[in-house]
């Protein structure tokens, strides 16, 4: 298990994005399997650093966890309360332009990934996203 710890801020992205490139090369997963991956972990990472600390600073720690389909990728924050998968899917069905604003990334997390969890442990919001190798 591999962890990186940074503060929640947009300027830590890029290298939360290296550190996930790092355990995919690691792993031998498939360029398409890291590109889910990445796109997941960024669209995951940019809601926190937006939303989960409106009153001050926080952290985040990103952990990678090999198993044997795969790579498990949890995120964990001190922020507020947050459970993405509380959200309900978007009705695509409607014209564009009809819809609420939001949850599309959300959507886009869920169907990207073979499995999502999400629990609060304390004053912790843990993220967990499986993937495997395609």
């Amino acid at each position: 298990m591999s962890i990186k710890r940074l503060p929640a801020k947009q300027e830590s992205l890029k290298e939360f994005l290296a550190f996930i490139s790092g355990c995919a090369e690691e792993k031998g997963l498939s360029a398409d399997t890291a590109g889910r991956m990445e796109l997941v972990l960024e669209e995951a990472l940019v809601n926190i650093f937006n939303y989960a600390f409106p009153l001050g600073e926080g952290w985040v720690e990103v952990y990678c966890v090999d198993d044997d389909a795969g790579l498990s990728i949890e995120i964990r924050d001190n922020g507020i309360p947050f459970d993405p998968l509380s959200l309900p899917d978007p009705d695509l069905a409607s014209d564009a332009s009809a819809r609420r604003i939001g949850g599309l990334g959300v959507y886009l997390m869920r169907k990207m990934t073979e499995r999502i969890l999400y629990h609060r442990d304390g004053e912790t919001n843990i993220l967990t996203l499986h993937f495997f190798n395609r």
